[in-house]
This record gives structure tokens, sequence and C-alpha cells, in this order.
């Protein structure tokens, strides 16, 4: 089995629209505030003029002091939703990252994270050509 020795990741964060299975994906260098807020802030793009509420697990980024001013500002078209402690199953987004995994990046020798990048990028442009599938992996689909 083929090794370098070293663990090299992508780091993204996520949505998914459980009433019609687009999903929101950005990479991003690090997972920290500021990142998260860009994130937050492109959703908002994305769904602009709509009230979106996120379903967000409780990482402390999520309950930074400016990630909270930015909720402040933003009351009118954002709400965030902190779903409990250790409870990933209620979480939809994760059931995509867990799709991810399986499809794309477990069991597979990845040279190095420019080959991880091109993984993760052909699942989400598969994602993005077939929703109907998304609802029905997350278990959201009528």
């Amino acid at each position: 089995m083929p090794t370098y020795g070293h663990h090299a990741s992508v780091t993204l964060f996520g949505a998914v629209n459980v009433l019609d299975g687009k999903v929101v994906v950005q990479q991003a260098s690090a997972c920290n505030t500021g990142s998260f807020l860009e994130f937050v802030q492109r959703i908002l793009q994305t769904y602009q003029g709509k009230y979106v509420l996120l379903v967000l697990d409780n990482a402390r980024i999520h309950h930074a002091k400016q990630v909270q001013e930015f909720l402040r500002k933003n009351e009118e078209q954002i709400m965030f939703f902190f779903l409990p402690p250790y409870s990933p199953h209620l979480n939809p987004i994760e059931r995509l990252w867990k799709w991810l995994k399986e499809s794309g990046i477990a069991n597979r020798f990845h040279k190095d994270l420019h080959a991880i990048e091109q993984s993760v990028n052909s699942f989400l442009e598969y994602i993005d050509n077939h929703c109907e599938e998304v609802l029905q992996r997350l278990g959201c689909a009528a």
C-alpha cells in the first residue's frame, strides 16, 4: 500500500437546503471564525432576499463574539438553530460528509492535497447535478 507518511486534509464548510437538495460548500484554509463568517456571507448571497435558518452543531466558532455580532446585524436575514451536543445524526450535512468520504476519500490513496481536492470537487460537481439523489440520501425526499 503506497503511503507518504503524512496526513493531508481539506477543510470544508457546507450547508444543504433540505427543500430542494442544493448544496453550498466553501473550501477554507482553516476552520476558524473568519472562515465560518465568510461561508455564512456566501449563504446569504446565495439566498439573497430569503430568510435563512441555518442548522448547526455546537462548535466553538459558531458561538464566537464576532459571529454573535454578525447575527445581531443580520437578524432580518438569518437565524441559527443549534442542535444538542453530540448529535451529528440530526444534522443533514453530516450525512453528506459521510457520503463524500465513502465515495471519494476513504480507502483511496491520494498522493497529495491536490488529489484530495480533485476528488472532493468531483463529488461536489456530481451532487450539484443530482439534487433529488441528495435529498434521498439525506432522508429528506418525499
